[in-house]
């Protein structure tokens, strides 16, 4: 028998977490294993302030920093993410990529060929977090599977 495979494209902002419930809820009722899709956005890659840091040592440093500061957060929403599939008996594991988050949704779900492909809404305006956004344009018509796109609470 195999296991059906939902992929959940999320990294932490309340739209995605509203993803998170959905898929996870679905993959207890379905007994459905989840692959988490964390993107760190390949704009950070340049992130080196020299518009504003002077000299090469200073902004290899501050480079080093922005570079641990995004495993650090992102460390911290896969394991928060973990525990949580963990608590409910589903099984996850979580595939870390680097780059768009379109590009990076469509090439794991070529990849992995899942039944559900979950992503968030977007994040509002003023709100924290990352304002990486899926364009569901291509998304849409490059993934071979459904997509659920879930809806936050309006708080």
């Amino acid at each position: 028998m195999s296991t059906k495979t939902i992929i959940l494209a999320s990294h932490g902002t309340p739209g995605a977490r509203a993803a998170e419930d959905a898929a996870l809820k679905t993959a207890n009722i379905e007994n459905a294993s989840i692959i988490h899709l964390f993107v760190v956005p390949d704009f950070w890659a340049d992130m080196r302030g020299d518009d504003w840091l002077n000299n090469a040592i200073t902004q290899n440093t501050f480079s080093d920093y922005v570079t641990s500061e995004l495993a650090r957060e992102a460390a911290e929403e896969v394991n928060r993410l973990k525990e949580k599939a963990q608590s409910m008996g589903v099984k996850l594991q979580t595939r870390a990529m680097t780059g768009k988050p379109t590009d990076c949704l469509i090439s794991l779900s070529e990849e992995e060929n899942p039944y559900l492909t979950f992503i968030g809404t977007p994040r509002r305006k003023g709100e924290e977090g990352y304002n990486s956004r899926m364009k569901l344009d291509p998304l849409v018509r490059a993934l071979k599977t459904q997509l659920i796109i879930v809806a936050r609470n309006k708080n």
